[in-house]
């Protein structure tokens, strides 16, 4: 056989490892009855010749198998009716994060696990009661096993006998305190020379690097180092490691597995060795259609997926009908690189300079005066007929810290038109999760509790109708510079008001071009990042609007700052805010423009009236379910004691 008839890729062995039938204790979900969890290792092989392959870097230096292909392996795990003719044929398909499920906790609102298995475990049955065949591969070959983490197993590329090299850089902050810490290289170092690298230390991203002379350092061997911390830095401090590393993965080879497992799982009766299908029974496929899901680190890959061309299907067609990439913002992923490190994103503070975040930045296909390059994350797909159906929700940390107004304007910051099957929204007001930060002290401000699960739900709904039935979906909604509502964001252009004990210094996480050729990379010039425009209470004027921002019970944000002690007053992570309004006049701080909740509402019951209006608009609007509308109301209480509630009750 050629390399022009073999296929891209090829599943050659499903190896099922364990099965729990039935799965949440057995319970029904709807028409699809009850589910089943199945745990597994596929094996596989990819071509490295082959067209459809061409952009992965490194594949053609990886070792090959006897019949010129190049193996690999990885985890993966099934949820799926126990008739899956009982489902609602589509394969809902969940790009792990960091080997990790994360649908069950967002969509679901379940508790985070890898294994779930009891009632609880279901959260609120939504994936299951819609009849969804779930699924999740392994991807990262550099994630633990621990807690259940699905993992891959990628070649080391080499150049024939010699071992590939190349400067690396690692950023570590440690927030322990300690007089000392351990940092973990991504790559194993070539030799442990201390000659031949460099460490650095700064308070803030935007700080000069410093090498003081009591910051010390040792090789503990080829994959970690021991910092010495030095005087005068606290735990936010930045250290900056670089080193010539070496045996990289070849890593873009996680777009293929993704490609060829989703593939496999729609079309194929059996594997190469004869192992049934699991998603398959009788003599027809049962998978009719395909979602790509992720969020965050997911969510950024999948744009890549799409970017890099990889929902072409070897067997023609699309991968994915429909793509649903959640909390990415503009930016991609730092995944198909020579040294790649796919854990690592661009905050303001923290890895800020990786490459997972230079242009194109959005779908359609524009020309960028700053790079001086045409582009766009729909470019081939476009080309190749294959583009999904796409919805792209953001939240308000994304503006602060993943520049997602890049994905509404253009790199002159004029707004831009998106292609048909794109629309574009944003949680106003919200965070880009809702998990307690590691160190709850190393921030100004309680985080934001609010969740963008019921939004999601119903964008999820409304996708089916849409490539099923044709249903036009709800229109985007998102900020834009034609409504005022992309502005800078100083306080007198954003309208954040004057709250005691808040300090607002409208710092955001900047873009600039970047020179990777050197380490550490060399800015260019820089790229406008807009951010929401604020209302008189402090919460963001555009985008799909909580009932909870419309009926507020206090500021959310999607930023926070770091405290003292932890590199004060840079952007702390991706984590939102909450700052409570008073409850009345009498005990709002004068310093507080604010209305308190009496002076807003006068009473509980016009603040709960007004809430289950803004809730029902939204259903209205097919924002939000009917379903979620009534969990929310209901969890309003009949005193402003017992309305906290509502903060986490969808």
């Amino acid at each position: 056989m050629t390399s022009i008839d073999r296929p891209a890729g090829t599943v050659r062995r499903i190896e099922l490892t364990e099965r729990l039938s039935p799965c949440f204790n057995g319970a029904e979900f709807a028409d699809a009855g009850p589910y089943e969890r199945l745990h597994g290792v596929a094996h596989c092989s990819i071509d490295p010749e082959h067209r459809q392959n061409a952009g992965i870097v490194n594949l053609k230096l990886a070792p090959r198998n006897a019949q010129g292909g190049v193996d690999y392996r990885f985890d993966f795990c099934i949820l799926k009716p126990l008739d899956v003719a009982r489902g609602n044929g589509w394969l809902f398909y969940e790009i792990l994060n960091r080997g990790s499920i994360r649908c069950l906790d967002r969509i679901n609102h379940a508790a985070n696990t890898n294994r779930p298995q009891t009632a609880s475990d279901a959260g609120n049955g939504f994936l299951m009661r819609r009849g969804f065949s779930v699924v999740w591969s392994g991807w990262q070959t550099d994630v633990s096993a621990e807690n259940g983490r699905m993992r891959a197993t990628f070649p080391v590329a080499r150049d024939g006998d010699r071992v590939i090299t190349a400067l690396c850089r690692e950023e570590f902050i440690d927030e322990s305190g300690g007089a000392a810490f351990v940092g973990n290289l991504s790559y194993p170092a070539i030799d442990l020379d201390p000659g031949r690298a460099t460490l650095t230390v700064r308070q803030r991203e935007r700080d000069a690097r410093q090498t003081p002379e009591d910051l010390r350092w040792k090789y503990v061997d080829r994959n970690r180092i021991e910092i010495v911390r030095p005087a005068g830095f606290d735990g936010g401090a930045i250290y900056e490691f670089i080193y010539t590393g070496s045996e990289p993965t070849v890593t873009g080879i996680a777009y293929a597995s993704m490609r060829d497992f989703v593939s496999f799982l729609r079309h194929d009766a059996h594997d190469a060795e004869g192992n049934p299908n699991p998603l398959r029974s009788g003599d027809r496929p049962h998978m009719r259609r395909a979602l790509g899901f992720g969020l965050s680190q997911s969510g950024r890959t999948l744009r890549d997926f799409l970017y890099l061309g990889f929902n072409e299907d070897p067997r023609g067609g699309k991968v994915f009908d429909a793509a649903v990439p959640v909390i990415a913002g503009s930016r991609r992923s730092f995944i198909n690189f020579p040294f790649a490190q796919p854990g690592r994103y661009s905050r303001q503070h923290e890895d800020h300079a990786y490459p997972d975040d230079q242009f194109p930045f959005t779908y359609p296909v524009l020309s960028d005066p700053t790079s001086g390059r045409t582009d766009g994350i729909l470019q081939r797909c476009v080309r190749t007929n294959t583009c999904p159906k796409l919805m792209h929700l953001d939240t308000d940390s994304e503006i602060w810290s993943a520049r997602a107004s890049l994905v509404a304007t253009d790199t002159s910051g004029n707004d831009i038109a998106m292609p048909e099957e794109v629309r574009l929204y944003l949680a106003a007001g919200l965070q880009h999760g809702w998990a307690v930060p590691p160190d709850p002290h190393a921030s100004q401000l309680r985080e934001n509790p609010i969740s963008y699960g019921s939004i999601l739900r119903a964008l999820l709904s409304a996708m089916l109708k849409w490539v099923d039935d044709g249903i036009e979906p709800p229109p985007s909604c998102f900020p834009s510079r034609a409504a005022g509502t992309f502005v800078n964001s100083d306080r007198a252009s954003s309208g954040f008001p004057s709250i005691p004990g808040v300090a607002y210094t409208g710092l955001k996480n900047e873009l600039r071009l970047m020179d990777y050729a050197y380490q550490p990379p060399r800015e260019g010039a820089a790229y406008p990042v807009y951010v929401v425009k604020f209302g008189p209470d402090g919460n963001s004027l555009d985008g799909i609007r909580h009932p909870l921002l419309s009926a507020a019970l206090a500021t959310h944000t999607g930023w926070n700052l770091r405290a003292r002690g932890h590199a004060e007053g840079e952007l702390f992570g991706v984590i939102g805010s909450m700052i409570a309004f008073a409850r009345d006049a009498r005990s709002r701080d004068p310093g507080d423009s604010r209305l308190s909740l009496e002076e807003r509402y006068g009473s509980h019951a016009e603040w709960a009236k007004q809430l289950g209006n803004a809730a029902h608009a939204l259903v209205a609007s097919r924002y939000f379910l009917a379903e979620d509308a009534k969990r929310l109301i209901a969890a309003a209480g009949s005193s402003w004691d017992e309305a906290t509630a509502v903060f986490t009750a969808v």
